[in-house]
């Protein structure tokens, strides 16, 4: 599947992070986008930037909580962010301790070489792109 066309200015945020940073950000946004095509209950997404980084959300259907790539002050990696009111790094950290590196209730982050855990990040990524459906189901 091909993503769509960067928006020109998240194009100049992602040409604004150091080679390896960048490029591994770009394999993360091909993911989301992979992720959020293999769910009906998504649909379409928004790419924007919030708080200056590129985020994605699914304003149509409300399904999801914004997903932001860029990075976290105290480090070099590559981080996927998330609001900070969800359990969503709450959950990532259960399901995947050893996986990834996390910062507090917001970041995940990415090593800066090798192979990207993709079947990891793919659970990681529904499960955000699905978070407000699957607290809808279980009220």
């Amino acid at each position: 599947m091909s993503e769509p066309p960067l928006p020109r200015e998240v194009s100049r945020v992602f040409e604004a992070f150091p080679p390896t940073v960048r490029r591994r950000l770009l394999d993360v946004r091909k993911l989301i986008f992979a992720t959020a095509k293999a769910h009906d209950d998504v649909g379409p997404l928004t790419e924007a930037l919030k708080w200056g980084e590129p985020a994605y959300l699914t304003e149509e259907t409300g399904s999801g909580s914004t997903i932001r790539l860029g990075r976290v002050k105290d480090s070099e990696h590559p981080a996927i962010l998330f609001n900070c009111k969800t359990t969503l790094i709450d959950t990532f950290r259960e399901r995947f301790p050893d996986q990834f590196e996390y910062r507090q209730t917001r970041a995940l982050l990415l090593p800066l070489s090798g192979a990207l855990p993709k079947q990891e990040l793919t659970v990681c990524l529904s499960l955000a792109l699905t978070y407000h459906l699957d607290r809808r189901r279980r009220k």
